[in-house]
């Protein structure tokens, strides 16, 4: 009896009554299935995230092709730039080319015009100085009306035969 007297037994006898208690109201039930409720919460946020990360690879995944795409494009838009400035280029080298031949024809023609004119021109100034000579020396020999016509058929002639 001596055992009945100490306080540790009574501590240990209230403890498996609380024990008891605790089973017949159910405790462990409600305690499993909190911990069941609680891994069952976390077990649907890991598949949440699973499903999060996978969109989040998908979406990167995406957006890596829609960059790779974009920078084909600008690649192909720099290139076709490229191929459109050397076309450009040949143009303007062939426009530059044919406006510096016509130019060089028309100067030519201009040169050839001015000694066809100085040439014109130098023949014109014999013609009247052959005439101006040939009038002298006719009117010097011939006297009458009959030098006079003489002189103008012969001043004609001479301005037919050099013109």
């Amino acid at each position: 009896m001596h055992l009945l007297a100490e306080a540790e037994t009574w501590v240990a006898v209230a403890f498996v009554i609380f024990l008891g208690v605790l089973a017949y109201v159910g405790v462990p039930k409600l305690i499993a299935k909190a911990l069941d409720d609680r891994a069952a919460r976390i077990k649907a946020e890991l598949d949440d995230a699973r499903k999060l990360k996978e969109e989040a690879a998908a979406l990167l995944a995406e957006y890596q092709r829609k960059r790779a795409a974009a920078e084909a494009e600008a690649e192909s838009i720099i290139a076709g730039a490229k191929d459109e400035a050397a076309r450009m280029a040949t143009e303007a080298k062939a426009k530059i080319e044919e406006f510096v031949a016509r130019r060089t024809k028309m100067a030519e023609a201009k040169i050839a015009q001015a000694e066809a004119q100085a040439a014109a021109d130098v023949r014109a100034a014999a013609a009247e100085a052959a005439v101006a000579a040939a009038e002298k020396i006719l009117s010097a020999e011939a006297k009458g009306a009959l030098a006079g016509e003489l002189i103008a058929k012969g001043i004609e002639d001479v301005r037919k035969k050099l013109n």
